[in-house]
């Protein structure tokens, strides 16, 4: 049966848009950037931790016609989608502080929780983002 879960997918609507955000500004690393003719194929990951990758992924032919990419990039940009990244960090006031000082937007300030504290934001697309430094 299995034994990890290998890529996880967001819908963007820029890949290079979204590869400045993810690698420029959140910090993660490139893992794959392939042309595979039909589609780009883009992967980051938290640095260090490549078992793990996340598929930029923009709406579009062949996975969708034409009609429904629009309509999904719609989706996209009201947040509608549903899809949502968290990371954990080991310090959730400093990691907010560095990315509001880059000029990151959040949906949320950091906040305690009874699992740890935690903070939201939205990527450029409207794609939900948290963080949270679990509780030790």
């Amino acid at each position: 049966m299995f034994n990890a879960i290998t890529h996880s997918q967001i819908y963007v609507l820029d890949q290079d848009e979204a590869l400045d955000f993810y690698v420029g500004t959140l910090g993660l690393e490139v893992g794959a950037d392939v042309d595979l003719g039909f589609m780009r194929w883009l992967t980051v990951s938290v640095p260090g931790h490549p078992e793990r990758q996340i598929l930029l992924e923009r709406p579009g032919p062949p996975a969708m016609s034409e009609e429904t990419a629009q309509q999904v990039r719609e989706l996209v940009t009201k947040g509608a989608m549903g899809g949502s990244l968290i990371f954990s960090t080991d310090d959730c006031h400093g990691t907010y502080k560095t990315l509001r000082d880059k000029g990151v937007e959040f949906t949320e300030e950091p906040t305690e929780r009874p699992y740890g504290i935690d903070c939201g934001l939205r990527d450029p697309f409207g794609n939900s983002i948290r963080f949270t430094q679990p509780k030790t």
